[in-house]
């Protein structure tokens, strides 16, 4: 086990006890709900794909902690990703942590606790719970893999912890980050080109906020991302699931993810992969569980019909889309429709598809508080006359088949904005992402 000098040696390096706060780029929905939980005193769980800024959201925490008048001291953060601490990676090193950080540092109140990809400590739960049920603590945690927060904290936390969701960078998020604000309408209007510009880019790099950096050099920022990947697949599933056959997962996800807002049957992709429907079921749900893929049910009000129908899935980020694709194949559609159903899950709706009985297709069937609120279509453009009369044509069949009343119903394209006649909204979407 590490002496206490090497571990404090290791925490200094994490701290900012007597150093400033790096500068960082606020990411204000996630920041408000992560405030507001913290003064329920519950444990504070921060969850997404790897890469997607977990870590900074803890230090923009612990800024506005400071700002509140907590001081310096009272913070400890703990990164359990860092090489130094491999080989005494059990829970046991979170109580010598404690007791080193308490020794060396001698806070005078409670302190604010931080644990950075915590999944790597075996048991860590046991530990958290401890100093939540003594009140020893006020504790954040994060992680990258939903199996080991769904079930270690379902078992040893249950309902003495919230959780945070958080993704890639939203459009709006990604002008941010580049320094790029639109504050009014007519400004959406003066910058459209300088948008039209910036959002072919976020459609093509993604939203990982490190990636930004090398927004000018495309030999760097593919380098970065496929690290990501490689990262995702080896730390995630690979060593925590402990999988022999690295390249049928390889295949798999890359097959996921260039093909985005796609539907897939278990059987289907067993037969495509040549593997057996137990790989097949198993490997998905890994990728789920890393949060590189997202699936959709199609909506049905029996929950075993939604279980037997096919799954749409989408790409957490289309800058690893991208990165896996092969050259000149057209995936525009398909790309602003993950873009559309990131930004609704972002903004806590729950998202289904639907497909009619004569097979008409809705994009997203959207439900808020247990109730469908709006239907969604998302298309590049109206113009072709036969594109504009499926979009619409569905509208009328979900709401008979589902018995809808008073629900919204809503086009997004890169179109103008306009309501159209049948009480059907065209949102442009460019507009939707930044305004609505």
């Amino acid at each position: 086990m590490l002496t206490k000098n090497q571990l404090f040696e290791i925490l200094l390096d994490w701290n900012y006890w007597s150093r400033e706060f790096p500068k960082t780029t606020p990411r204000k929905n996630y920041e408000d709900k992560i405030a507001k939980i913290s003064q329920t005193d519950e444990v504070i769980v921060v969850k997404g794909v790897r890469r997607c800024g977990k870590s900074t959201l803890l230090i923009n925490e612990m800024k506005r902690l400071m700002a509140s008048g907590v001081p310096k001291e009272q913070l400890l953060f703990v990164n359990f990703e860092d090489v130094r601490l491999i080989g005494y990676l059990g829970v046991e090193l979170l109580g010598l942590i404690k007791d080193t950080y308490m020794e060396f540092v001698n806070p005078q109140g409670k302190p604010y606790i931080f644990l950075d990809e915590v999944q790597n400590i075996e048991h860590w739960e046991k530990w958290v719970n401890t100093e939540y049920e003594l009140k020893k603590s006020h504790i954040y945690v994060t992680g990258s893999n939903s199996s080991m927060l769904s079930s270690e904290i379902g078992t040893a936390l249950s309902g003495r912890y919230i959780s945070v969701d958080v993704y890639p960078l939203s459009f709006r998020e990604f002008l941010l980050f580049k320094e790029i604000e639109v504050n009014s309408k007519m400004e959406l209007i003066t910058q459209k080109h300088l948008l039209n510009r910036e959002f072919r880019a976020f459609v093509n790099e993604g939203g990982f906020p490190k990636s930004i950096e090398y927004a000018n050099d495309k030999v760097k920022q593919k380098e970065l991302i496929e690290s990501y990947f490689n990262s995702i697949l080896l730390k995630d599933i690979v060593a925590r699931f402990k999988l022999k056959n690295f390249k049928t997962l390889e295949d798999l996800s890359a097959f996921l993810l260039s093909n985005t807002a796609t539907y897939h049957t278990i059987n289907k992709l067993k037969n495509t992969f040549a593997i057996s429907y137990d790989m097949t079921r198993d490997y998905m749900e890994y990728l789920e569980k890393a949060y590189m893929i997202l699936a959709i049910n199609k909506f049905d009000y029996s929950l075993k019909k939604q279980q037997a129908n096919a799954r749409k899935y989408y790409s957490i980020d289309l800058g690893l889309s991208n990165l896996l694709r092969v050259p000149n194949v057209k995936t525009k559609g398909q790309d602003l429709e993950s873009v559309v159903l990131l930004e609704l899950l972002r903004r806590g709706y729950k998202v289904y598809y639907y497909k009619t009985k004569g097979d008409l297709e809705c994009d997203f069937v959207v439900e808020k508080n247990r109730e469908i609120v709006e239907l969604i279509q998302v298309t590049v453009s109206l113009n072709d006359e036969k594109t504009r009369k499926r979009e619409l044509a569905s509208f009328a069949k979900v709401i008979d088949e589902l018995n809808l009343k008073d629900v919204k119903m809503t086009i997004l394209c890169e179109d103008s904005s306009e309501m159209l006649d049948s009480g059907v909204e065209v949102v442009n979407i460019l507009e939707w992402l930044i305004w609505a």
